[in-house]
């Protein structure tokens, strides 16, 4: 362990030396490189369809999310209290292959997707999209479900179990596996792709923009102070746990998600008891704005893009990461672990996202400019255009404090739990794609995490709007990929889904006795 210390100490001091001496320096350096490094593939990424001002990525993951609803039946009603009993461990049998339980695949799963994504993402949504954009994040989330559903299933129907016990799956194992025994062409390349989006996914949205974010929640408290030293000191906390691998991972992710969902939402409701007379005029203006564009450039549009955005950021339906971190589920029943994914986007969007928006909705801190008809920051009086550090989580920290003065303390600790968990989860995710592309090895593996860990100092000491472009580009990307290959093999999952509803109906598949 203190060699791998040594190691990653070397590579955090070669970053520092290596930047301009001023510390304020040390930032703007990294931000400038990022954002012109970057700008290019994120502007490919969010090109509209031809003729509209609709992003063809959005339309992408609507469809998507809408076919796999459809095509499963509605899966995500029907089969939500056999998830439930799922995850309370009533079907489970410990001797069954993989490493963690449906609990903490759940967990492990959800610190990933409920991070900072649910604070600043709302805020980002909210602020541009106005709270009409909350209405299609909620229907974001329902749908998702499903994509859920679809891509966690193959995950541990198509992953690798090793004779020592570990597993790896995702993705990249059943587009591979899966076109192969459907006698389709093409699913090595799909899995090179998505691994390699996987991994700029990693670095951006499960990394950069947690770090940031956390940073900028942190200096709300402290006052200013160069970004870098949040970096180091998450770096250094987040490499002492992803170094022990998946369990380690579960282990923390199990006690701190429950944790910062309790301290998040506890909040949340203080709040909106404590403005009880508002909600009523809150859930009016989402309905009025999500279907007139009320307050919105861009009008109804601009809402539902700004409501699928952030949903798919936050949730990641259809984009194929959780797959990995349910893959290491025990269980003998692919089908099983992707009953309990569903309840994710549940959780994530359809209650999280949504107290956040009502929080800030009901907070004052986005008001309607008279003259231009659009919502406009309560302090700064100038209309949100554009994403910045004021509509990120500075936007939810104001909304939470405007009713108790002392409640950024308590987001700035869910935020830092939230960035913590996210960034644990999403190095798994990271790694198994990169392991994926180069081998098995623990010196491979260890390389990763190093670079993982340096990267979270770069996202502390960038600007907000490169990182979050470029965090929603990679994690797009991975949906381009993995919902084209989900098309093909919902048929597999369909069919699993037929058989083990059957088997339920009968009583062949019983509660596991202890």
């Amino acid at each position: 362990m203190k060699y791998l210390y040594s190691r990653f100490l070397i590579a955090l001091s070669a970053l520092m030396f290596a930047a301009p001496a001023s510390a304020q320096g040390i930032d703007e350096t990294i931000n400038q490189a990022f954002a012109n490094a970057t700008g290019p593939y994120v502007s490919l990424i969010f090109s509209n369809l031809p003729g509209t001002n609709f992003p063809w990525i959005v339309m992408w993951l609507v469809v998507g999310a809408a076919v796999f609803t459809i095509y499963f039946g509605f899966v995500q009603f029907r089969y939500f209290g056999h998830a439930i009993s799922l995850v309370k461990g009533d079907y489970s049998d410990p001797n069954d292959a993989g490493e963690v339980s449906h609990f903490q695949a759940l967990a492990t799963a959800l610190s990933g997707t409920v991070g900072l994504g649910n604070i600043a993402g709302v805020a980002v949504a909210v602020g541009i999209g106005g709270p009409g954009a909350t209405f299609w994040m909620i229907l974001a989330g329902l749908l998702g479900m499903a994509a859920k559903f679809t891509e966690c299933t193959l995950g541990v129907k198509y992953r690798n179990e090793y004779p020592d016990g570990t597993v790896s799956g995702g993705p990249m194992y059943y587009m591979k596996k899966g076109f192969a025994e459907l006698g389709l062409p093409g699913g090595g390349v799909l899995a090179v792709l998505f691994s390699v989006f996987c991994i700029l996914g990693a670095l951006g949205g499960g990394n950069m923009f947690q770090a940031n974010q956390a940073h900028v929640q942190i200096t709300q408290i402290t006052g200013e102070y160069p970004g870098w030293i949040t970096g180091i000191i998450f770096a250094l906390i987040v490499f002492a746990v992803i170094v022990g691998g998946v369990k380690s991972i579960a282990r923390v992710t199990e006690k701190v998600v429950p944790l910062m969902g309790v301290i998040y939402v506890g909040a949340s409701l203080i709040i909106l008891i404590a403005n009880y007379n508002l909600i009523g005029q809150a859930f009016g203006q989402i309905f009025a704005g999500a279907f007139t564009g009320l307050g919105v450039a861009g009008g109804l549009v601009g809402a539902l893009i700004q409501g699928f955005r952030r949903a798919a950021f936050s949730n990641e339906a259809g984009v194929g990461s959780a797959a990995i971190a349910h893959s290491a589920v025990k269980t003998k029943e692919p089908i099983t672990e992707g009953f309990v994914s569903l309840l994710e986007p549940l959780i994530d969007t359809v209650v999280i996202c949504t107290m956040t928006a009502l929080v800030i909705t009901i907070s004052g801190q986005l008001i309607m400019n008279p003259e231009t008809g659009l919502f406009v920051l309560n302090e700064a009086g100038t209309a949100i255009q554009t994403v910045d550090g004021n509509t990120g989580v500075a936007l939810t920290s104001a909304a939470f404090g405007s009713t108790i003065s002392w409640f950024p303390f308590v987001l700035a600790i869910a935020v830092v739990l939230f960035a913590f968990s996210t960034m644990i989860s999403w190095s798994y995710y990271g790694l198994k794609a990169w392991t994926y592309l180069v081998g098995e090895g623990k010196n491979k593996e260890i390389a990763f995490k190093i670079v993982f860990c340096l990267f979270i100092v770069i996202g502390a000491s960038a600007n907000l709007g490169p990182v979050i472009d470029f965090s929603d580009a990679a994690i797009f990307s991975m949906a381009v990929v993995n919902i084209f290959a989900l098309y093909f093999l919902m048929k597999i999952v369909r069919r699993e889904l037929i058989s083990y509803g059957t088997r339920l109906k009968s009583g062949e598949i019983r509660k596991f006795e202890y």
